[in-house]
């Protein structure tokens, strides 16, 4: 495997048992809520999260993408099951395609467009880096932010949270 993707895979893997617990945590009955007008709802921002994986396989198999004919607005999830179900299967995918990218294609240029506009043209390893694991992030971070605003236990995704502390000492 090319030691770039097999760098990515790594991180992909570390990240994986995080972006779970924060998913496990969306309240089921509050997929349609939304901290804000201007805001996705949890079941969509839930279902973008789980969904984001997927991006790696479309990177490795296409040399681009037209933003001016992707949907604007997001789909919800219809249930936690199918979130997570949409998560497991993703990150499938995204194994798979990581496990599968050689040199070549990884060096390769992949562009971002809107219409004839060109938004962005770079290698797609650069790509996989900024489009899939740091807008994972991002986004699994609004998602926390999401969790403490309907009063939702927040799991831990690096150290501890104000709910969880792996460094506290054993009650006695």
């Amino acid at each position: 495997m090319l030691p770039a993707a097999q760098a990515l895979l790594a991180e992909l893997d570390a990240e994986t048992p995080a972006t779970r617990r924060v998913l496990d945590r969306i309240p089921a009955d509050r997929l349609t809520w939304r901290p804000h007008a201007k805001s996705m709802s949890a079941g969509q921002l839930g279902l973008h999260v789980a969904s984001i994986p997927g991006m790696v396989t479309r990177v490795t198999q296409h040399d681009g993408m037209d933003v001016a004919t992707r949907p604007t607005e997001y789909p919800s999830a219809e249930s936690k099951e199918a979130l997570l179900s949409t998560f497991e299967a993703t990150l499938a995918d995204a194994r798979s395609a990581l496990a599968g990218l050689d040199e070549a294609r990884a060096k390769g240029i992949w562009r971002l467009t809107f219409g004839d506009r060109e938004i962005f043209a770079r290698p797609r390893l650069d790509v996989i880096r900024t489009m899939f694991l740091n807008h994972w992030y991002h986004h699994r971070g609004e998602l926390v932010v999401y969790l403490r605003l309907l009063d939702v236990p927040v799991p831990i995704v690096y150290g501890r949270s104000a709910d969880e502390n792996p460094f506290a000492r054993p009650a006695a």
